[in-house]
């Protein structure tokens, strides 16, 4: 699993122009799935984002995680990710799994989220065409690879 986490004032998922997920101060995650990705890597990247201290604390240091401040996550499904530009103009998604493979990961990533963060999480939806729109507070943004645990 990859992800790319920005920390942020506010962030919305809007699908066809009705709006499907927002939240305030928090996290915005997008999140792509290959074929190889486990149960250990959801509890992985699942774990670490909520945990994740790139909250500012009393003395302006990054220190306080997402569960510390209270804020929301929203997750956005995001193939994407795994783009490979190495050969030519047109990036490559091979790596990234299809669709009926990735949807029951992704729900069930977004399961143990909730259950970390100890709220629902909001998100996009798997595979539809979606705008989102964020402002990125920082900006901090910060690339997570479950394979790679960094």
């Amino acid at each position: 699993m990859r992800a790319v986490i920005q920390r942020v004032v506010n962030a919305s998922v809007k699908i066809g122009g009705n709006l499907k997920g927002a939240i305030g101060d928090g996290l915005l995650a997008l999140l792509a799935i290959e074929e190889a990705d486990s149960d250990q890597d959801i509890e992985w990247l699942s774990g670490k984002i909520v945990r994740l201290r790139i909250f500012d604390d009393e003395g302006g240091v990054m220190n306080r995680s997402v569960l510390d401040t209270g804020g929301g996550i929203l997750l956005i499904s995001q193939f994407t990710l795994y783009a490979s530009t190495r050969k030519g103009n047109r990036p490559s998604y091979s790596r990234s799994a299809g669709p009926e493979a990735a949807r029951p990961v992704y729900l069930r990533f977004m399961e143990r989220l909730s259950g970390h963060l100890g709220k629902p999480v909001q998100s996009g939806e798997f595979g539809a065409n979606m705008q989102v729109t964020l402002t990125n507070d920082g900006p901090v943004t910060i690339i997570m690879d479950s394979k790679a645990r960094e």
